[in-house]
């Protein structure tokens, strides 16, 4: 659970974007959408696989 605590002051507008910011910088949103249905551990394991050819990929055609 995320606290923001607004100080004397400051506008509601400015403690949501400090709030929109902290949920975004602690991937809460990701994390939710990845629970929302079961995936096996072998889905999960050839994804991981697949993002890093793909990283690899762009590394590699950025080196040259």
């Amino acid at each position: 659970m995320l606290k923001i605590i607004i100080e004397k002051g400051e506008s509601l507008e400015k403690a949501l974007k400090r709030y929109k910011h902290k949920v975004i910088k602690t991937k809460q949103i990701e994390h939710l959408r990845a629970k929302q249905a079961y995936l096996k551990k072998s889905t999960l394991k050839r994804e991981q696989i697949k993002k890093a050819k793909y990283k690899q990929k762009i590394a590699q055609s950025n080196i040259d």
